[in-house]
C-alpha cells in the first residue's frame, strides 16, 4: 500500500510498505532539463551524503541508484522525536546521544543542514537520523557551529519546558567531538551574532 507522508515545496515522501521514497517536485519556472538535472544532482548529493552519514551513526542506508530520479531509503519503524521526545523518561540520555551522532557527523565532515527533532526518530533506544537534504560536507567549525545553533533553537521553540536540561545533555554528547572546544566557542560568537541582528 502507497501513501503520501509528506508533500512540502520540495519534494513529496512517499511510503511504500516498509520503503520510504523522497520524490522532488518539478519546478515549471525552470527549463525542464535544467531542472532535471538539478533534481537529480540534488539527490546523488543526498544519497552519498546518507551512505557516509550511516557508516558513523544510525541512518537509514538508501538504496543505490544509477538514475538518481528518486531517494530510496527503509522505512524506521519507531517515534518522531519532535512529538514525544517531551515524554520520555529517558530524555536526557536521549539528548546525550543526539549529542554524540551529532560528534560523530562532525568529525566526518558531515554538517546535516536541519537539525530538528522532526528529523530524527526513536527507534529500539536508538536515536536514527533522517533527511539530509539541506546537508553537505565541511570541515569548518563555523558550519560545525551554525548546525548547533540550528538544533539549540530548535529545542528552545519546540521543547522549551525542558529546553536547558536537553540542551545541556546535548553539549555533553557533544563534547566527544575531537573538535568540541572549539566548535562550542564558535557557537557563543553565532549566537552574539544572531542577538546582535535580533536589535536591528
Amino acid at each position: 500500500m502507497t501513501k503520501i507522508l509528506a508533500q512540502g515545496a520540495e519534494a513529496k515522501i512517499i511510503q511504500n510498505k516498509n520503503l520510504i521514497i523522497k520524490d522532488r517536485i518539478p519546478k515549471s519556472y525552470r527549463l525542464k532539463e535544467l531542472d532535471e538535472k538539478i533534481r537529480k544532482l540534488r539527490t546523488r548529493c543526498e544519497t552519498k551524503l546518507l551512505l557516509k552519514a550511516s557508516k558513523v551513526i544510525n541512518a537509514p542506508v538508501p538504496k543505490e541508484s544509477k538514475s538518481f530520479d528518486k531517494l530510496i531509503i527503509p522505512h524506521i519503524e519507531g517515534k518522531k522525536l519532535s512529538e514525544n521526545l517531551d515524554k520520555l523518561k529517558n530524555k536526557t540520555q536521549v539528548a546525550k546521544q543526539i549529542g554524540e551522532s551529532i560528534a560523530k557527523l562532525h568529525d566526518a565532515e558531515i554538517i546535516h543542514g536541519d537539525l530538528t527533532t522532526s528529523n530524527m526518530i526513536l527507534s529500539k533506544n536508538k536515536v536514527f537520523f533522517i533527511d539530509f537534504g539541506l546537508g553537505y560536507i565541511s570541515k569548518k567549525h563555523e558550519d560545525k557551529a551554525v548546525d548547533l545553533h540550528l538544533l539549540k533553537q530548535a529545542l528552545e521553540a519546540k521543547h522549551y519546558k525542558f529546553y536547558k536540561e536537553l540542551w545541556s545533555s546535548v553539549e555533553q554528547g557533544y563534547k566527544k567531538s575531537k573538535y568540541a572546544k572549539i566548535t562550542l566557542e564558535r557557537l557563543k560568537t553565532v549566537e552574539r551574532r544572531g542577538r546582535y541582528k535580533d536589535k536591528y
